[in-house]
Parts: C-alpha cells; structure tokens; sequence
C-alpha cells in the first residue's frame, strides 16, 4: 500500500509597505538599523560563502531599473529596485523596491518583501558599519550633503552606531533641508544649516553624500578635504552619476562593497582600472587594514550591494515570524501529484467545448502547403 505523502508547503510569507512599517514601529528604527547592520557585518564576515554578482541594471534617459542577485548554501535573494530622480516632479518616490528570499535546497520563495523602507535602512546601517570600521575614533561631527528621502535614516544610524552628535546640513532644494531639520527635532542631535557643500564639510569629521541627480557631480571638491576625514559617498551608485572630484579619490585610500560592480557605478567609475582600492569584507574580516593614521583620508564609496538586501531580508523574515506579522500567500502552486500541473486549471467536463474569445481560423490551403 503506497502512502500519500502531503502536499509539499509552497506558503510565501508576505510583508507589504504597510507590515513593514509596522514592523519597524514595534521594533524601532533605531534597533532595525543596529539588527541590520549587525547581520551585514556578519555575512561580511564570511564573503567567501556567497555566490557574488554585479547587479543587472536596464538604464534610460530618466532613471535605471535594477536586479540584485545573491546566494549562499540556503538562501538565494534578490532585489529589484528603481532610481529615478525625477519622480519627485510626480508625486513618486525616487526609489522603490522589493525582494524575494528563497530556499535554496527546494527553490521556493519563502519571502516577498517591500523594500523601499528597508532599502533606506539598510544603506544607513551600512554607512555606519563601513565608519565604524574606517573613521577616526571618536568622530562627532557629520556633515550631511543631500537631505533628501535617506537622510534621515543616515543621520539616526550615525548617531546610535558610530557616536555622531552634530550635524552640519546642505541641499540645494532648501525645501529639503527644512524636512529633515523637522523630523531630526528632538533626536539629540545638534543641526547646524549651512549654505554650501564646503560650508558643511569644514570641520567635520565624516562627510556623507546622498545626492539623487544622475549626472557627474562633484558634491566634494579637493579643497574640502581635511587631515583624518572620512568620506561616505552614497549618491554615486549606476554609470555616469558620481559625486567626488577625481581628485578626492587619488588623495584618500578607498574601500568599496564589491569591486566588479563599483569600478562600473561608484565613484571609481572615473578612475584608471589600475587605481588600487580595498573590499571592505576584508576590513572587516580582520584580512586587510582599514585606516592607517590619524591624518589619512578615507572614502567608502558605497554603491549598495545585494548582500546587505539578503542581511535586510532575513532579518525582515525573521522579526516578522517573532512579531506575528505579515500574510501567507500562495505565490506558486500546491500540488497534491508534483507531476500533474495540469490539475491546476481543473478539468474540463467530457466533450464540453468551452466558450472562447479567440476566433480559431483553420489554414488555407496555400498555408498548409
């Protein structure tokens, strides 16, 4: 007698823009941004477990659309996301996104995720994690360039995880500024408005540029540099969008996420493809040194990699199972004989013919010849 054996459990967890943000109220933002970053500098940790590769990007006039695939053992993840700056002229976000984390031993998807909140997250714990590794200890002023959807979440990450309590803000959309000078009230945090790039690096000891436009900027110039200072260059992230004068780079030791991607969108984009820089896992893993002396100039020129979205998305699965919260869907289908595909549009009834929408139009005779 042959057991039948159960259906095989297809579920899909699934949290929408809603669940997560419910998510991060219960938790806190503060506490998101320290989990996050800490499963980050974890699988950092062990880079060589992960199945690596540069994005896949669909670039236009306006924006680019991305795919961010990446796998270790168990998992495989990826993310899609947009970068167009121009949606803020309509209403729409600049950024958008969403993930899928599958199990890698069967392939089913066990999670889909929004993740435009939890992208602006994981990019500031990130930041935080790169200058807890880079900086000079003891940094307390930042200087924030680009005040716009993100900045608030680098402001927060920097305060919590590197120790920062001043804030020195610039944006060319003043309108930008006053947002964030209104959400950061009560954080304690000093912000200090400036009326220039230049006026807001003097005398910081982190400089963090989050600018949107898609062109090549030069948000820091060489003559914003300072003995010790440590560059965190977040806007610089597809083909023909930069935000540090080459010469910033020639004069500063630079790290980055993962070379192959960044030589093609971060800031390094400008630079000869023998200029030397270091992956910042081997940092962290204790293979390569960060910060040589008190004086040096650092960069992180952060592109954003798809290995803190699966960091972001396991953690996302896993406070959710905790916290009771998101849906089950049946993204892909339960099928009680693996083999029979077909069951899932159900039968039709014997020499039934069905009604159809499409005119069937026999073969003329040239045709068929």
């Amino acid at each position: 007698m042959t057991t039948r054996r159960p259906p095989f459990d297809t579920d899909t967890l699934y949290l929408g823009a809603p669940e997560v943000g419910r998510l991060v109220a219960r938790v806190g933002l503060a506490d998101c941004l320290a989990g996050v970053a800490q499963r980050i500098e974890a699988d950092f940790q062990r880079w060589g477990d992960f199945d690596k590769t540069a994005r896949v990007a669909s670039h236009s006039s306006d924006g680019v659309i991305e795919l961010m695939p990446v796998a270790d053992a168990q998992w495989y993840a990826f993310k899609y996301v947009n970068g167009h700056p121009k949606n803020t002229h309509i209403g729409a976000s600049t950024v958008m996104a969403f993930g899928v984390l599958a199990d890698v031993a069967t392939g089913a998807p066990r999670l889909l995720a929004e993740l435009t909140l939890p992208t602006a997250i994981r990019t500031a714990a990130m930041s935080a994690v790169a200058a807890r590794a880079l900086a000079r200890p003891g940094s307390r002023v930042m200087a924030l360039i680009g005040n716009g959807a993100q900045s608030e979440f680098q402001a927060i990450a920097f305060r919590d995880l590197v120790g920062i309590r001043t804030l020195r803000l610039f944006d060319t959309d003043r309108r930008a500024t006053d947002k964030l000078v209104r959400n950061l009230q009560g954080q304690g945090l000093e912000l200090i408005v400036c009326a220039s790039g230049a006026e807001a690096a003097r005398g910081a000891d982190i400089v963090t540029t989050v600018t949107a436009d898609k062109t090549r900027a030069t948000i820091v110039t060489p003559e914003m540099l300072e003995p010790g200072m440590h560059l965190n260059a977040v806007g610089g992230d597809c083909p023909g969008k930069t935000e540090l004068h080459p010469e910033v780079m020639s004069r500063s030791a630079v790290f980055v996420e993962y070379e192959p991607q960044t030589r093609v969108e971060g800031d390094l984009q400008q630079m000869p493809a023998d200029f030397a820089v270091t992956e910042l896992w081997q940092v962290l893993a204790g293979r390569a040194t960060g910060r040589t002396g008190a004086d040096q100039v650092t960069v992180f020129d952060s592109v954003g990699f798809a290995l803190e979205d699966m960091s972001t998305l396991r953690f996302l699965m896993d406070t959710a199972r905790e916290l009771g919260i998101g849906d089950t869907l049946q993204l892909v289908p339960r099928l009680s004989d693996p083999k029979d595909l077909f069951a899932t549009i159900g039968r039709a009834e014997p020499h039934a013919t069905p009604p159809s929408r499409f005119q069937v139009v026999a073969p003329t005779r040239a045709q068929r010849a």
